[in-house]
């Protein structure tokens, strides 16, 4: 059974529709399942409307259950949402510096 984790890994494009807290769906792609602390994370970004336009990137606590199924958790402490931020922004930082890396060996 593939995970969420091995498409992204193999670099496979997964999206997800998100309900909001208004009923509302977005559907996203998923940029990266990551760890920080004692959780997983995953960053997803929209893929239409302002949100989209702006950039916005939504964090969630990431779980998977016995059977391999993605479930999302809301972060509802400061603390562990700063902690999972900059995680996260630790991952841009990388991946920008691994883009140049790779556009200067070509």
């Amino acid at each position: 059974m593939s995970t969420e984790r091995d498409k992204l890994e193999n670099d496979e494009e997964v999206t997800v529709t998100l309900t909001l807290e208004d009923d509302s769906e977005i559907e996203c792609s998923v940029v990266t399942i990551f760890d920080a602390g004692e959780h997983s994370y995953i960053a997803l970004l929209p893929t239409t409307g302002e949100d989209a336009e702006s950039g916005t990137v939504y964090l969630y606590r990431y779980v998977e259950t016995e059977d391999g199924e993605p479930e999302l958790e809301n972060i509802a402490d400061d603390d562990e949402y700063e902690l999972a931020s900059e995680a996260f922004d630790e991952f841009l930082d990388s991946s920008e510096f691994d883009e140049l890396i790779t556009e200067d060996e070509t």
